[in-house]
């Protein structure tokens, strides 16, 4: 076994462990990083398998943008785990069937639909130099000519989610102490300050009577 494989089953191993771990852990924030730890092992396999673009696709992308705002919506909502553990053992066995179907149909697709095959070689007609190409440099060129404007309208998106992340924050409860600016700028000095003078709300207590010194005392 080379190095290659040995490094293919070592990130597939704990591609699986950490895709468990996302379903299994019982804290939503603790679930998201292992889903990040997930995408970053896809990504050392997409690596391997010569798919550079893709891979440096999925660790911007998804890592750097989607999953850190899904991170930061775990964290700011404060969902209540209690709440969303209620009711589990009465739809597990729905979502068992639909488990196992979704096996068997992607056990039935990767048995016979792929076949091992030799790395891409590129022709070469008689007489003519091979010339290096980038796979990376044509995809950025057709990504930002052809595909300009869908590019656009995922960038809105995500910006329009990043919107919607802040906003669900600031909505109204106790333990957010939001501020607003209309009142900070109409405030008046008469408003910072109050000075209040309230009495004595016990009696002062009585001070006992100072004796003076005897003879034996001052000696």
């Amino acid at each position: 076994m080379d190095v290659k494989t040995g490094l293919f089953y070592l990130f597939s191993a704990i591609l699986l462990v950490s895709s468990f771990r996302v379903i299994t852990a019982r804290n939503p924030v603790h679930a998201v990083l292992f889903l990040v730890l997930s995408f970053f092992q896809a990504s050392m396999i997409w690596m391997l398998l010569k798919a550079e673009f893709l891979s440096i696709t999925l660790v911007l992308v998804y890592v750097g943008a989607v999953m850190v705002l899904f991170l930061f919506v775990v964290m700011m909502l404060d969902v209540k785990i209690e709440g969303m553990r209620e009711g589990f053992w009465k739809h597990f066995p729905l979502a068992a069937v639909v488990g196992v179907l979704i096996v068997l149909e992607m056990s039935a697709v990767l048995m016979g639909g792929f076949h091992v095959v030799d790395d891409p070689k590129l022709t070469v007609s008689v007489g003519q130099v091979g010339v290096p190409v980038s796979n990376t440099r044509e995809l950025g060129l057709l990504l930002y000519t052809h595909y300009i404007y869908p590019l656009e309208v995922a960038a809105a998106l995500l910006l329009v989610a990043m919107f919607a992340a802040i906003a669900l924050t600031l909505r109204h409860r106790k333990d957010v102490k939001t501020i607003d600016p209309s009142k900070q700028v109409h405030v008046k000095s008469t408003d910072r300050l109050t000075v209040i003078k309230m009495a004595a709300t016990q009696p002062a207590l009585p001070q006992p009577p100072i004796e003076a010194p005897t003879l034996e005392q001052k000696a």
